[in-house]
């Protein structure tokens, strides 16, 4: 494990570290690009998908144990805050969730490390809606 680890969570090291991080970030804004059924969350996005795609790598890297990366590179996560300018409901969270799971097991997750992400995948998009429906 590198020194700049921040906590006990497994999950960096499960998922196979910054690369293992990138490839499931890559998957999942792939796969927004491709696939209608998440055209809902993709028109929420730029056009350009890069930025997008780094914020997430450095949230996910930090959220699962890695380095402080989202904190290094833009701040504390208030992830709320950061998600209020959008209108995120029921439908939004779901597109969110059915996106990662296909990126999860495209990239191919052993099944216990994909449901335990997947559990806290669903409390965090649930946490960001805004709307009730």
């Amino acid at each position: 494990m590198h020194p700049e680890i921040v906590n006990a969570n497994p999950h960096y090291g499960r998922i196979g570290e910054a690369q293992g991080v990138r490839v499931l970030v890559d998957r999942f804004y792939d796969l927004m690009d491709e696939d209608p059924d998440y055209y809902g969350i993709r028109k929420l996005h730029p056009e350009d998908l890069s930025e997008s795609r780094n914020k997430l790598f450095w949230f996910l890297s930090e959220w699962m144990g890695g380095p402080k990366l989202f904190a290094d590179h833009v701040g504390q996560p208030i992830l709320r805050r950061r998600h209020a300018p959008f209108s995120i409901g029921i439908s939004e969270r779901d597109q969110w969730m059915g996106c990662m799971v296909r990126a999860m097991q495209d990239v191919g997750l052993e099944d216990d490390l994909r449901m335990q992400l997947q559990h806290a995948f669903f409390k965090t998009a649930d946490f960001m809606r805004n709307r009730p429906e």
